[in-house]
């Protein structure tokens, strides 16, 4: 059975026009990790990353820290996080998240929960994409990152909170909102493992962060 190693990207420029980059303290998480996994004695078969930055420069960066110059990271689009401009725009009518979550930033945590609570239960239209269409490009592209590998393998998969929370919540058949609850709480760079079987998926671990649960790094463990 194979291992996926799912991981959340870094922290992002959350509150900035352009949240698809990875701060400097994202950076760091995301090698810190790589430390951790190196100090485990992981090794990846394979590693794959979205299409956005901030989840390309995650995978990077952990690579670079458990000393790994040689595996390159492949890029799934369906890995890619939702777009949550659409989610907000189509629920508030209005553009530019960024300045909502600047001025006031309970208000807009409870607004964007509305608002992914509704793309959830199929009541915001056409946004581009689907609640259903969402999962099953999840599905598409974990399937497409185990094929070929074998037993006792692990997987590098990078990606984002909203990816991870539908893919648990899946594992788990929970109700669908529960997906937004796992998103939630996932915190920055870090990890779940999911065991990959012939008939099955099993969950092995979830939102792990060893590698910032250590002195001197508890204001390093961040969620947005």
């Amino acid at each position: 059975m194979a291992t996926l190693f799912i991981v959340r990207h870094g922290q992002a420029a959350f509150g900035q026009s352009n949240y698809d980059c990875l701060s400097l303290l994202g950076h760091q998480q995301a090698r810190w990790l790589g430390e951790y996994f190196a100090e485990r004695g992981l090794t990846f078969s394979y590693a794959v990353a979205g299409g956005l930055a901030r989840q390309q420069d995650t995978a990077s960066e952990i690579l670079v820290g458990m000393g790994n110059d040689s595996l390159t990271v492949a890029t799934h689009l369906g890995l890619n996080e939702y777009d949550g401009e659409a989610v907000y725009t189509a629920y508030t009518g209005k553009c530019n998240q960024h300045l909502h979550q600047k001025a006031d930033f309970k208000d807009y945590w409870r607004t964007f929960r509305a608002a992914y609570e509704t793309w959830v239960d199929d009541g915001l239209g056409n946004i581009g994409e689907t609640w259903s269409d969402f999962g099953d490009r999840i599905q598409d592209s974990l399937a497409q990152a185990c094929d070929g590998w074998g037993r006792d393998e692990c997987i590098l998969v990078v990606t984002s909170g909203g990816v991870i929370g539908r893919t648990v919540n899946d594992l788990l058949k929970g109700p669908p909102r529960t997906s937004i609850e796992l998103n939630f709480q996932f915190r920055n760079a870090a990890f779940c493992e999911v065991i990959v079987g012939r008939s099955a998926q099993r969950l092995l671990s979830y939102n792990s962060i060893p590698h910032l649960d250590r002195d001197g790094r508890r204001e390093a463990i961040t969620h947005v």
